[in-house]
């Protein structure tokens, strides 16, 4: 039986401060490791930018619409993994919040260039839905600012934050969501779990173990352009009883029930 010759895992982390992430790609890069993971869109992006020869297995939004791969079928270059996004999500997140808040009729989504597609599938749904939606593409921590800013203005009723922008800014839109007592529906469940209200979106930790049988392929040999790109097949709906109460909201029963977890 062959060997594969495993280098000593090496990890960083921007701590939430995007900027700090093409130095952190740089200095992995100079490590001459065999093989890195990168958990979100800005931070494949820049593990791209720092090279394009090693390979790198993304756990992103939207691999294709940002740029990353060529295509899912064929990625191309030295990038593949797995989407965090499938069709329909975005409209399940605003099912689940119309259901959860029925008196909800505008939303403010919180976009960024690393899921162009999302906003698109949003206005479907919310006119299905009999809601108007707002948005706005938010790249830094101003940006979002004066976005969650303009959404109270406008009265928004609740928030939709697409999986990029709430691992970036996961802290400050928890807080404002708190002393606003506003709804929001993330796409992750980190952000419930740290005081956000509730969350649609795929399993994680499915992802993660997934992203694993990447690694495993590249250090046997395959070339990650040539390893298609797969999507998310287990979702959870995350709701965080105490962040309601916080708020002054209840989550209706039917709800809950759907609930894969419910934090007290």
């Amino acid at each position: 039986m062959s060997r594969v010759k495993i280098s000593p895992l090496r990890s960083r982390s921007a701590e939430g401060k995007p900027d700090r992430l093409p130095s952190l790609a740089r200095e992995l890069v100079s490590l001459k490791v065999d093989v890195i993971v990168a958990a979100t869109t800005p931070a494949t992006q820049a593990t791209k930018q720092a090279s394009r020869t090693i390979p790198i297995v993304t756990i992103s939004a939207d691999p294709v619409g940002s740029g990353l791969v060529a295509s899912l079928a064929r990625p191309g270059g030295n990038v593949t993994g797995l989407s965090i996004v499938a069709t329909e999500m975005t409209g399940k997140q605003l099912e689940l919040l119309k259901e959860a808040f029925p008196k909800v009729k505008r939303v403010a989504f919180v976009k960024t260039p690393a899921n162009p597609g999302l906003f698109d599938e949003a206005k479907v749904a919310a006119q299905a839905l009999g809601l108007q939606i707002q948005s706005m593409e938010v790249q830094n921590l101003n940006e979002l600012e004066a976005f969650l800013k303009s959404a109270i203005s406008k009265h928004a009723d609740a928030l939709v934050v697409s999986n990029a922008v709430s691992s970036a800014y996961r802290g400050p839109i928890v807080d404002f969501a708190a002393k606003n007592r506003l709804p929001v529906m993330y796409g992750e469940s980190e952000s419930v779990e740290v005081g956000g209200l509730m969350s649609y979106g795929p399993n994680r930790a499915d992802l993660y173990r997934r992203g694993a049988t990447f690694v495993d392929k590249i250090l046997k040999g395959a070339k990650p352009g040539d390893l298609p790109v797969e999507q998310p097949t287990k979702f959870e709906l995350v709701v965080n009883l105490n962040a309601g109460k916080k708020i002054g909201l209840s989550i209706p029963q039917r709800v809950l029930l759907k609930a894969d977890r419910v934090i007290k």
